[in-house]
């Protein structure tokens, strides 16, 4: 049985069409998708994001624990309320799920991870932190808005309490503020300027109502992807899953090898393709010719499948079918996407293909003539 957010009834009463996600009951969107999307990229949407998971660690160990867990480096948030992206990998270098840590003192931090790796990663977590003075303590009863956009920033503060607009107004980007009234960060998964604003959940109806009311529209889960997408943000399952590592999925930026005494798991096979090489890559296509490129399309040079779409879908912004696709490295030119039978032709480009609201397109043709 599906579970519910305490939004569930604001999504309803909104007209949004709920659909399970997983294990969760989602808006998909609440008319237009389109136009939840350009609301986002011209001025603010929010999206319900109750069902993320909240684990506060602590402990002793805490720190080391993390630099030892995650393939990013904790020791990098020198000051509270600091956040990084993250992968956590198995033993091969897989990714069990991408996450954000924030720092809120010595040996104390709150990490946001995804719904659907929820009880994996706590397991994971677990037996990582067995026989060390580490505790995991999963937060519930919150409720989380992601409030996107570039007036999201105004629009959210004119909402809040005053102890918690003060903390929110003082956030730089990948910084948080955990407050009595609430946690509120400067992240997001949009590619946009925002908040993630988590509060109790008897006070969820109240922070909808407040938002809207400053002109904040709600936007669902159709838009969150086409605008994570366009931002070149992987989704975990598709893009990324314990099969494959970051240095072949365009995160290598979230590795830190700088510590050479640093254990952290999956390391040994990190350093194996950072030395020899990775033999597939995640690219980013556009379609040349009509249709929409979708997960899980093979895509092809001359004859023979080179690999496959991960994400796929029409890009707003920018007015084309977009992807990204995990590819044999390195990558030949001339390639086709089978889209039902037909052979259609396809162009890597770099990614992200949106970047501060504008399309990055013209600009990559530009730069590669």
């Amino acid at each position: 049985m599906p579970q519910r957010t305490p939004l569930y009834e604001q999504h309803v009463d909104a007209g949004g069409k709920v659909v399970d996600f997983a294990g969760w009951e989602l808006p998909i969107n609440y008319g237009s998708q389109v136009d939840e999307h350009h609301r986002v990229r011209r001025d603010a949407g929010m999206f319900d994001v109750s069902h993320m998971a909240h684990t506060v660690v602590t402990g002793g160990d805490a720190t080391a624990f993390l630099r030892r867990l995650l393939a990013n480096d904790v020791a990098k948030l020198a000051t509270d309320g600091r956040a990084l992206y993250s992968c956590m990998l198995n033993e091969q270098g897989g990714v069990i799920d991408d996450l954000i840590v924030y720092r809120f003192a010595d040996n104390q931090y709150r990490v946001i991870s995804n719904a659907a790796t929820r009880e994996k990663d706590l397991a994971w977590m677990r037996s990582v932190a067995e026989g060390s003075d580490v505790d995991l303590a999963p937060v519930p009863g919150l409720a989380m808005l992601a409030i996107q956009g570039p007036q999201a920033v105004e629009k959210t503060l004119s909402t809040l309490s005053s102890a918690l607009a003060t903390g929110g107004r003082a956030l730089a980007r990948f910084q948080a503020f955990d407050g009595e009234d609430g946690f509120i960060a400067r992240t997001g998964y949009t590619g946009e300027d925002g908040f993630e604003l988590a509060v109790p959940a008897a006070s969820a109806a109240d922070t909808w109502q407040r938002l809207r009311e400053a002109g904040v529209a709600p936007a669902g889960l159709g838009a969150r992807d086409s605008l994570r997408l366009e931002a070149g943000m992987a989704l975990y399952g598709n893009d990324l899953d314990d099969s494959v590592s970051p240095l072949e999925s365009k995160l290598a930026w979230t590795v830190d090898f700088r510590d050479t005494a640093r254990d952290f798991i999956g390391r040994p096979m990190l350093e194996t393709q950072r030395r020899d090489g990775v033999s597939r890559q995640l690219v980013g296509l556009v379609l040349d010719a009509r249709g929409v490129l979708r997960g899980h399309q093979g895509i092809f040079h001359g004859d023979r499948q080179i690999g496959e779409i991960t994400s796929g879908g029409f890009s707003p912004t920018t007015g084309c079918s977009i992807a990204l696709a995990r590819l044999e490295h390195p990558c030949p030119d001339g390639l086709t996407v089978d889209m039902r039978g037909r052979q259609l032709p396809v162009n890597v480009v770099p990614f992200p293909f949106v970047k501060n609201g504008k399309s990055t397109l013209n600009q990559n043709e530009e730069s590669s003539t």
